[in-house]
């Protein structure tokens, strides 16, 4: 009976259907509400893990696809215009709540609490208890695997028609269901299973699109539509923006700082030479820290006005830090370069005596190597919160042999030979970092996301770094 019942609709093209409906055919699109309602409505639960919130969001696609069919030029691109139409919702209805897609279930622990509205007598439901153990299960599933998990299952388990929907290969979906079912518990898999089927849209569904949609199609199509297919943002891309923030470990900045005026303490002799030098260097580092801060207040404020995808986000938080770095290097150089030749014509024209030559103190000494060093402790920050014990016992002990290295070298040199030994131990710590993020980056990645390394090349473009890494500019030779 229903293979009879269903058949006529599903002899209609989408092309057809479209047409009838523009003509005012309200059955020709509750026919395109019935063929597309589980595919959209999986989509909204995919990105904000409430049932009831799912459904009123599918409800607002298909009656904002009613008042603007007019403006289709293609017909027969009817599912992906409805998937732009549904995504961009969904994109637009959390920003205007200032709340992330991923997080917008309700709390398990709320559950109990909520008064569940009474299903209807012809449709399988689920308890709203049920509900948030539901999306506490799949909310750690990223959005690349949850979104074929769920359709999955409300198409009857039919990875052809979940690879039309969502326009992949079958080998695709297989490969996503696979790891989307092996990220989720073995104890709650088949609740996860059975609850999904029941909570798939049936008829009261498409109905109440009806009882809902104007008086005629496309009555506002002349004022056009700027639907693009947005996707939402992954939930974990606050880990990335991350990225070589140097504002973290302020007591390594406030070291490096100390270990740079102890420099200048012990190289002045001059009283007002001291002072100035000392300023200098602490009104570079406000004025480095206030750019750093505001380029990733302005990275966040463009991504949010732009509706950059994360792979975009991505690639330009990735790509700013190392620009900024870049600048920090070259800047670097050409100043030491120039600060020291300008020093050396005072003192060669008798305006500034040469600097002492007397060792410095064992002590003095281990300061400011200490400090050199605690300047670059943001990696091991960055090691630590990205968990990655290896990439952070690695960075925590080369660092420290080399300190050690450093200490035991530097014994009975002067102030000025530090400081240009330093520089030089400066730019191995830099080959250091860089070869930590070319080698681990992609084990971060798979870590925040919860997948394989091998997918999380899929995720981010992670090839970003070691290209990145190509432009870095070689200490000159006068540093050492």
């Amino acid at each position: 009976m229903m293979t009879l019942k269903t058949m006529p609709a599903l002899e209609q093209n989408d092309a057809e259907l479209v047409a009838e409906s523009l003509e005012g055919s309200r059955d020709a699109f509750r026919r395109i509400v019935e063929r597309y309602q589980t595919l959209i409505c999986s989509l909204s639960y995919s990105a904000t893990g409430n049932v009831s919130r799912s459904e009123d969001m599918a409800q607002e696609t298909f009656i904002a696809a009613w008042k603007q069919l007019g403006a289709l030029r293609e017909p027969a691109k009817l599912r992906a215009w409805l998937c732009g139409i549904a995504r961009h919702r969904i994109q637009k209805n959390f920003e205007r709540d200032g709340r992330e897609p991923a997080l917008n279930a309700a709390p398990l622990e709320d559950a109990h609490d909520t008064p569940a509205i009474e299903a209807l007598p012809s449709e399988q439901a689920i308890s709203r208890e049920e509900e948030a153990i539901l999306w506490r299960s799949l909310e750690k599933i990223p959005e690349l695997y949850r979104e074929p998990l769920v359709l999955y299952y409300r198409e009857h388990q039919s990875i052809e028609h979940v690879a039309e929907a969502l326009d992949l290969t079958e080998d695709a979906v297989k490969q996503r269901l696979s790891r989307g079912r092996k990220l989720l518990q073995d104890e709650v898999q088949m609740f996860v299973e059975g609850a999904l089927r029941r909570t798939a849209p049936g008829q009261a569904f498409s109905g109440a699109v009806l009882a809902m949609l104007p008086l005629a199609a496309g009555s506002a199509a002349t004022a056009g539509l700027g639907a693009g297919a947005k996707g939402a943002a992954a939930a974990k891309s606050g880990f990335l923006a991350a990225w070589l923030l140097p504002l973290t470990p302020l007591l390594g900045i406030a070291a490096g700082v100390g270990s740079q005026c102890l420099i200048i303490r012990s190289t002045t002799t001059d009283r007002k030479d001291r002072l100035k030098q000392s300023v200098i260097v602490i009104a570079f580092w406000i004025i480095y820290l206030g750019v750093a801060a505001g380029g990733e207040t302005a990275m966040r404020v463009l991504s949010r006005h732009f509706e950059w995808s994360d792979r975009v986000q991505f690639v330009a938080t990735i790509s700013f830090w190392w620009f900024f770095l870049l600048v920090t290097i070259t800047f670097l150089n050409v100043a030491v370069q120039w600060a020291t030749a300008k020093r050396q014509e005072r003192i060669d024209a008798g305006e500034i005596p040469p600097p002492p030559t007397t060792p410095l103190k064992p002590g003095t000494l281990a300061l400011v190597v200490a400090g050199g060093y605690l300047l670059f402790s943001w990696i091991i920050r960055l090691t630590w919160m990205a968990h990655d014990p290896l990439a952070t016992g690695i960075a925590a002990g080369t660092m420290l042999v080399l300190a050690l290295w450093s200490f035991v070298r530097l014994r009975g040199k002067s102030a000025a030979a530090v400081r240009l030994a330093l520089g030089w131990d400066m730019n191995l710590i830099g080959l250091m970092i860089l070869a930590i993020l070319n080698l681990r980056a992609d084990v971060w990645v798979a870590r925040a996301y919860g997948v394989s390394v091998a997918e999380a090349h899929d995720l981010q473009p992670i090839w970003i770094i070691p290209v990145l890494t190509l432009a870095k500019p070689k200490p000159h030779r006068g540093e050492r």
